[in-house]
């Protein structure tokens, strides 16, 4: 019997997310300290002076105190503005002002630079809900983040950043999906 990938994502997606909404204040602060961290080691590493990052939700892998590094050390970073057509554009942002977007997302306002900009970009640090030991990426199921990978030119390093638990064996695949370079957990900075 064949089992339709769809179905399987929704149902891994909706156990990831009850598992996100049950995370402590406590394991949620530290994890956010090991994010920063290793975000930081990353771009250091890597060289990167212009990244693409996202501005996290409450129950997602906390990104702010990451950017607010980045912000003071001179890293350029454009952030995902969820379009109606299904794209990305993206923006700079003010570095304080945000606003919901659609789906009730946090994103920067700022001067919207359209959808190529992310082709000019050193490193891409993308959401996740999961992501196996080969590198495919499980997203919330928009496919926001692949229409975009899967039309760059010349893509950079993807990084997804996801908790320890969520580093699975493997999860399901459809054609559209694009893989990830590597994950970024509070632990450990993993290439693939």
């Amino acid at each position: 019997m064949v089992t339709d990938p769809s179905n399987i994502k929704r149902a891994l997606r909706a156990e990831l997310r009850e598992r996100r909404r049950t995370r402590t204040s406590v394991e949620r602060a530290s994890a956010t300290e090991g994010f920063t961290r290793n975000l930081q080691k990353l771009v250091t590493d890597s060289g990167a002076s212009f990244i693409s990052c996202y501005l996290s939700a409450t129950h997602e892998p906390n990104t702010r105190e990451f950017l607010n590094w980045a912000q003071a050390n001179g890293i350029r970073t454009l952030f995902p503005i969820a379009r109606e057509d299904g794209l990305l554009d993206w923006t700079q942002g003010d570095g304080e002002s945000e606003a919901e977007g659609l789906f009730g997302m946090p994103e920067p306002v700022g001067e919207i630079l359209g959808p190529m900009i992310i082709n000019d970009v050193d490193l891409i640090i993308v959401p996740a809900a999961a992501v196996d030991a080969s590198g495919v990426r499980l997203g919330w199921g928009r496919g926001y983040f692949d229409k975009t990978l899967g039309s760059m030119q010349k893509c950079p390093p993807v990084y997804a950043l996801i908790f320890d638990d969520e580093l699975l064996e493997s999860v399901p695949r459809e054609i559209h999906d694009q893989p990830v370079d590597g994950v970024v957990t509070p632990t450990q900075i993993h290439p693939f």
